[in-house]
């Protein structure tokens, strides 16, 4: 019997975020009856859509006001009255955890003004902003379904460190939602599991008679988000089964990367003081010239040429221009570098096309360029078909540069790319064995001191410990990058106690982007936390616990057994 009723996911984007949801009963009838029209109003522009802006509006005693597109019309009504000071607000950053050299609990993220708060908290407040609003859906459309009977999947970009997907598991429970009902879906791989079930007409790019449903069918996913472009590369097995080919990469080239190209392109004509001032005045200006750039960003094609019209804040700007810079707009626009590029007439900007278009060619480039190196791998060389997932695939710039690029290979994008990945995490919540098998991103081991052996180790290495020569900080493998591991699979080891009475033990662990790494400190090995052991009864003699490592799950976790006893120990990682 199942302790559920409902599948919920919860897709916390770069750029904007969004849930959906399907009942038990509606997923074994029809698996593609997934609730996910939920239409968020974009407050003056009076957009419907189906995910809202990643915006956390918070007030001085750091408590929710809101989120979404009413926290940037709320915190623009609170800038007009000059209420905002004492407000928080944050936007687009769930970055930071990617960026994150050092992640910990005790991070910190600035708002728009530079006041910060724990970045726990601001992930907590959206996340929570977010499930109660799914929970008030629940109640008013009568469901019945109560908060318990809820499993929960929360979506993460598949090249996330571990540290970062147990920060946002962290971040979910802070908002209320049960450990044991918590999943962390791979976003590439959710929406690889949402194009199964797609008929072929909803597959631009596919042909009559063509699926991605086929045994042996090999393809790879390419997730454009708003901050990431995320790759992987699946086998479809019997069963309704997936395997991964490689394991996944990518990098920080979503559609983000090309609303930043556009603002420095602002910079370049205004300055940055005079765009800093224009934040922090009258963000609600600011706010419409980057959602215009949105609306105007997605209709931008390869034919696109002559002038590409934007309705700017003409009169905020150019008030801020003459205060500060004794200019007008449009006699700063002409001593800019883009004087014969950028005209303006009344309240509108006229960008030759050309310009528009180049703002897009680094990141497409950059794209362009993570697909490669993948198709590189013997192992992927053959795959015919490229998908093209989440809401930055929808640009045409994008779908076009690809077909140019890739001659050779079918390029397929769903209808609704940017709902592939939302849909396809519910899916893998009613079924989190899709995935058969994942390969190792990186290597994973433990610090050890080892006999010297000149032969295995650099001479400069070798230390004298109680008259023997020893080698430390040696890496010692538990699971190899690269290696094909089925969901759950266990690795088991044994670790005994150093001191009597000793109630606990604890060891680094750490990740490789090498194969084979000699040393913990070498280049590409790097300290992901800490395994930690509670020992039952602590007593007086050695004590042996046998340790069971999980792999090719979503995430990585460990179980222990005490020997003498043969009591469960609690063990787990500790990564933040």
């Amino acid at each position: 019997m199942s302790d559920h009723l409902l599948v919920a996911a919860i897709d916390f984007g770069t750029t904007y975020s969004g849930y959906a949801f399907s009942t038990i009963a509606n997923f074994k009838l029809d698996p593609l009856k997934i609730h996910a029209n939920q239409a968020w109003n974009a407050g003056g522009r009076q957009l419907l859509s189906l995910k809202t802006p990643t915006c956390l509006l918070l007030n001085e005693k750091k408590e929710l006001v809101s989120f979404g597109f009413e926290a940037e019309n709320d915190y623009a009504e609170l800038v007009l009255d000059e209420r905002h000071n004492d407000h928080y607000y944050f936007t687009r950053f769930k970055m930071k955890l990617y960026q994150a050299k050092d992640l910990s609990e005790d991070m910190r993220l600035e708002d728009i003004t530079g006041k910060s708060l724990m970045a726990i908290d601001v992930f907590g407040q959206s996340i929570k902003a977010l499930k109660d609003h799914l929970l008030k859906l629940l109640e008013t459309e009568g469901t019945g379904v109560k908060p318990h009977e809820i499993k929960w999947v929360l979506t993460v970009p598949a090249i996330w460190p571990d540290s970062a997907k147990q920060f946002m598991r962290k971040s979910a429970e802070k908002a209320g939602i049960d450990h044991k009902k918590l999943f962390i879906a791979l976003e590439p791989e959710a929406a690889s599991i949402h194009c199964q079930y797609l008929p072929t007409e909803k597959l631009k790019g596919a042909t009559e008679g063509f699926t991605v449903t086929e045994i042996g069918q090999k393809y790879m996913v390419i997730d454009l988000g708003g901050g990431t472009a995320d790759i992987t590369v699946h086998e479809k097995l019997e069963g309704g089964h997936l395997k991964e080919l490689c394991h996944a990469s990518g990098g920080d080239c979503g559609g983000t990367s090309v609303d930043n190209a556009f603002v420095q392109m602002i910079v370049k004509i205004l300055g940055a003081p005079l765009i800093n001032l224009l934040k922090q005045e009258d963000p609600s200006a600011y706010l419409d010239l980057l959602r215009e750039f949105e609306t105007v960003k997605r209709k931008i094609e390869s034919t696109t040429s002559g002038k590409v019209n934007f309705t700017v804040p003409c009169a905020t700007i150019n008030t801020l221009c003459e205060k500060h810079q004794n200019e007008s707009l449009k006699s700063m626009i002409e001593a800019s570098p883009f004087a014969n590029q950028i005209a303006l007439r009344g309240d509108k900007l006229r960008v030759d096309a050309k310009i528009m278009k180049n703002l897009f060619s680094s990141t497409v480039n950059n794209i362009i360029k993570l697909v490669k190196d993948v198709l590189r791998k013997s192992v992927v060389r053959d795959v015919p078909l490229l998908l093209l997932v989440g809401g930055f695939a929808e640009c045409p710039l994008i779908q076009t540069a690809m077909k140019k690029e890739f001659t050779n290979k079918r390029i397929v994008i769903p209808e609704e790319a940017g709902l592939s990945v939302l849909k396809g995490a519910v899916l893998f919540g009613h079924k989190p064995d899709y995935i058969a098998s994942r390969v190792m991103r990186f290597s994973y081991g433990t610090d050890v001191s080892r006999p010297f052996d000149s032969s295995l180790y650099d001479l400069s290495r070798k230390t004298i410990v109680n008259g023997e020569e020893r080698c430390g900080n040696v890496f010692c493998m538990i699971i190899e990058q690269d290696k094909c591991v089925p969901i759950g699979t266990k690795i088991n080891d044994r670790y005994s106690t150093v001191l009597p009475n000793q109630s606990g033990m604890g060891f680094r662990i750490y990740a490789s982007s090498k194969k084979n790494p000699t040393y913990v400190d070498e280049e590409g090995c790097h300290l992901i936390g800490e395994a930690v052991i509670s020992i039952p009864f602590p007593s007086e003699e050695q004590r042996w616990v046998a340790v069971e490592f999980i792999f090719g799950n979503t995430e990585i976790s460990m179980t222990a057994r005490e020997e003498l006893h043969g009591s469960t120990c609690e063990a787990n990682f500790k990564l933040i």
